[in-house]
């Protein structure tokens, strides 16, 4: 069975969310980091949480956050913020350290 953890980023139509995801996955492969990383539109991610290992929400988004949140906890899905620095930037190297210390917490 893989240890493959499923990661899905969410912005408001996936374009910038994308690229972010694009970049944490090269930051992820470099690492060896195990993660499968998506972008989706925040109307699709609830669909998603069940098949999810966690969620990560764009800054934009941030006062849905206890939206989220209440989503999540029945499947015991974390949620966290993206940083503003780390969203604006779409700097993966720093999304896969949030992801591994915060979100998993395997750090």
């Amino acid at each position: 069975m893989s240890n493959t953890k499923r990661i899905l980023l969410v912005c408001g139509m996936g374009m910038s969310s994308g690229f972010l995801a694009t970049s944490a996955r090269k930051a992820a492969k470099k690492e060896g980091k195990d993660y499968k990383i998506e972008a989706r539109s925040e109307t699709e991610a609830i669909q998603f949480l069940p098949s999810i290992d966690g969620l990560l929400v764009g800054p934009h988004y941030a006062s849905k956050m206890d939206k989220f949140r209440k989503e999540a906890e029945p499947l015991n899905v974390p949620v966290e913020l993206i940083p503003d620095d780390i969203y604006g930037s779409l700097n993966g190297e720093k999304l896969i350290q949030l992801i591994s210390d915060q979100l998993l917490e395997e750090g």
